[in-house]
């Protein structure tokens, strides 16, 4: 079940967030609003909203902003958002998965084709590439929070698929429907994880070339900046000396 973990290779990068927080509370904010809309205002009693809080809080978004996403679902005039997910091509015959929250259908579905298409993808049918992914529940802790062995039997006894550990994080992936009773045994005996969410794992991975690389992560950026765009997810295999070598340019 152990082995190295290449999801944060995956998923989109991140740290170039740090650029963009408010983009990214707004994001952020929407997913709670979303989930406490189709569910109940107390995560308590809503799983999908108290996952939705533990990533809020992952990224230090204030407590009054996430109460107001909250507050937000429950009036009759709150925004109405339909959840989507697109499906495509990158450099180097990457596949892409692309999940979003739009009160407009039309304008995200064209506004994320354009996004492809000016940067060396293209979008594809529903379908087209979600048969090389496993929908997945996906919770991460920081590698210092918890030993790496511990948390191994903890996850298996909990119903845990997989876990991947590396220098930064450890990874538990459980079964699409398990998530919310894995994360609810881990967070009893090492608190809340860093991240608990559905995610898109790519069955194999596809290594790709610096030029592929670097059309790519321009691609990816051009996604997460679309306003619609919750998630981007790949199976690309970008290796550590060109990824270094990009960010060094």
């Amino acid at each position: 079940m152990a082995g190295h973990s290449k999801f944060k290779n995956i998923m989109h990068r991140k740290g170039a967030q740090d650029a963009k927080r408010a983009k990214m509370f707004a994001k952020l904010g929407r997913e709670i609003t979303v989930a406490a809309k189709l569910g109940m205002p107390d995560p308590a009693m809503n799983p999908r909203l108290r996952t939705a809080i533990m990533a809020a809080k992952a990224q230090s978004m204030p407590k009054d902003r996430i109460e107001r996403a909250i507050a937000s679902s429950q009036g009759g005039d709150a925004d109405s958002y339909d959840e989507m997910r697109y499906e495509g091509f990158g450099p180097g015959g990457t596949a892409l998965i692309v999940e979003a929250l739009t009160d407009n259908r039309n304008r995200s579905a064209s506004d994320i084709r354009a996004i492809f298409s000016k940067n060396g993808g293209n979008m594809g049918e529903s379908g087209s590439a979600n048969f090389m992914f496993d929908h997945v529940g996906m919770i991460v802790f920081k590698a210092d929070a918890i030993d790496a062995d511990t948390l191994f039997e903890a996850a298996v006894d909990a119903g845990a698929e997989n876990v991947e550990s590396d220098d930064e994080n450890h990874e538990v992936y459980t079964a699409f429907d398990d998530l919310h009773t894995v994360v609810k045994a881990l967070e009893d005996q090492f608190g809340e994880p860093e991240t608990a969410k559905l995610a898109w794992k790519a069955k194999d991975l596809i290594a790709i070339s610096e030029e592929d690389a670097q059309k790519l992560l321009k691609l990816l950026d051009a996604l997460e900046d679309n306003d619609d765009v919750q998630d981007v997810y790949g199976n690309y295999d970008i290796s550590d000396e060109i990824l270094a070598k990009l960010a060094a340019e």
